[in-house]
């Protein structure tokens, strides 16, 4: 990994936590769940970019849009939610 790939990798870092940072409030706690539970299982490492992580900031983003709470995006079982995205 070249400094111009970490360079570019932190300010895309940056960028999406601005986003996550520009949702409500109950949208960035269960977002900051989700993270948690990718970091956890496997399927997002640090140095593989924000592709999943950023799909999820687009739906909740989606759904912030359209004023629904953030389980009426990703269900009760926040947990399934995830693993479904996994399997995807």
């Amino acid at each position: 990994m070249s400094i111009q790939d970490m360079i570019n990798g932190k300010k895309e870092w940056r960028a999406h936590v601005a986003r996550v940072k520009a949702l409500p409030q109950d949208y960035q706690i269960v977002y900051k769940e989700i993270q948690k539970y990718f970091f956890k299982v496997g399927p997002v490492e640090l140095t593989e970019g924000t592709g999943l992580l950023s799909g999820i900031i687009d739906l909740f983003e989606e759904g912030a849009a359209s004023g629904k709470g953030v389980l009426e995006v990703t269900g009760s079982d926040v947990a399934a939610f995830c693993d479904g995205l996994i399997k995807d």
